[in-house]
């Protein structure tokens, strides 16, 4: 069932606020690329009611670094054993 309703903390559970997380990231199980447990983690503070949304999301942006300005990456570092 899709949560319809405000997502504000006010006007949310606590339950109702981890539905609107697991809805909102879909795969949680996070078995494509293991970044799922980190991002479940950064909206915990939603879950708990101590942050909306709204302010984790700028929080996330405010640091995000898009890869063009990082380093230059040259495929799955799992492939080439660089892992170890």
């Amino acid at each position: 069932m899709m949560f319809t309703g405000s997502i504000r903390i006010a006007d949310t559970t606590r339950e109702e606020r981890e539905q609107i997380v697991a809805e909102s990231i879909g795969n949680i199980t996070g078995l494509c690329d293991g970044c799922s447990p980190g991002i479940i983690e950064m909206y915990q503070d939603y879950i708990d009611g101590r942050k909306e949304l709204r302010e984790i999301n700028a929080e996330f942006r405010a640091g995000y670094v898009s890869g063009a300005q990082g380093p230059e990456h040259r495929g799955c570092l799992a492939g080439e054993g660089m892992l170890e």
